[in-house]
């Protein structure tokens, strides 16, 4: 069951893939696997807090998601904000924040939806589900339009203490639509463990995985050139206490005005970070 501010609504319709069986189809098989290598990632943004009490089943779902637990066509990229308007109800979420709450209320305006909710998944910034219902999320994610993956080089420095510069370049290997398009860095962390000692999951351990903690604006790329519209750009992060690489990564997508995702790709922090 979903928490909304408001009120709650219907799960959505899916419409899965189907296929048809023709003399051709073993070809058009091969096509399409190959196609498939081709893309990049599907991106999977989850909006939760440890304040709801239906979240914890979705962040599992997810954390299974990554790993592989399940049957997909394609690989993903997922990110977790965890918003902050559940933060009055007798437990302050550690990681939620204003700005996350702030995101989800666009992919709400962008989706025509009646109102904002935990746990949401949002899907390529195109569709969206309840994050504690597999069928669902599988769902979407297979129907989910695919992209060709992001081909940057990324390299990772300590310039200070506390920032972590991230520079990446390459080319941009399909257009975004239209309009103006962003390149978007996520810092996120995995492994987070936290005792709750009050509000709706008082007295659990719950766990996290691909907490977002930070997010930036890396270039903005306007009517995307296929293949000659190159990238060379840095972005600094401000890091929080208790940061360790072991349990962080990066992903990088490239987002519109409509809040529709084009490509995607993430990185591991190398061992020698210094």
């Amino acid at each position: 069951m979903a928490r909304g501010i408001f009120s709650c609504f219907g799960r959505p319709s899916f419409f899965p893939r189907t296929t048809t069986a023709s003399s051709s189809s073993s070809a058009t098989a091969d096509e399409s696997s190959e196609e498939a290598r081709r893309c990049g990632p599907v991106v999977v943004e989850l909006f939760s807090s440890q304040g709801c009490a239906t979240s914890p089943v979705a962040e599992l779902v997810v954390s299974r998601l990554a790993r592989g637990d399940f049957d997909l066509e394609m690989p993903v990229v997922v990110l977790a904000y965890h918003v902050d308007y559940w933060d009055y109800a007798g437990w302050k979420d550690p990681f939620g924040s204003s700005l996350w709450t702030v995101r989800q209320k666009a992919y709400v305006e962008a989706l025509r939806l009646d109102t904002m909710f935990t746990p949401q998944v949002v899907v390529q910034g195109r569709s969206h589900c309840l994050g504690n219902d597999e069928e669902a999320l599988l769902a979407t994610i297979n129907a989910a339009p695919r992209f060709p993956a992001l081909a940057f080089q990324a390299t990772f420095a300590m310039t200070e203490p506390q920032t972590l510069q991230v520079s990446l370049t390459g080319s941009m290997r399909s257009k975004a639509g239209t309009d103006e398009a962003n390149v978007m860095v996520a810092l996120y962390e995995s492994g987070a463990v936290t005792d709750c000692p009050g509000g709706e999951n008082k007295g659990k351990v719950l766990s996290n995985d691909f907490v977002v903690r930070k997010l930036e604006k890396l270039c903005s790329v306007e009517d995307i050139m296929i293949g000659k519209k190159s990238v060379n750009e840095v972005v600094n992060f401000s890091l929080w206490e208790g940061f360790n690489r072991c349990k962080c990564g990066a992903a990088v997508f490239v987002q519109n005005s409509q809040h529709h995702v084009f490509g995607s790709q993430s990185f591991k922090l190398p061992d020698n970070l210094s």
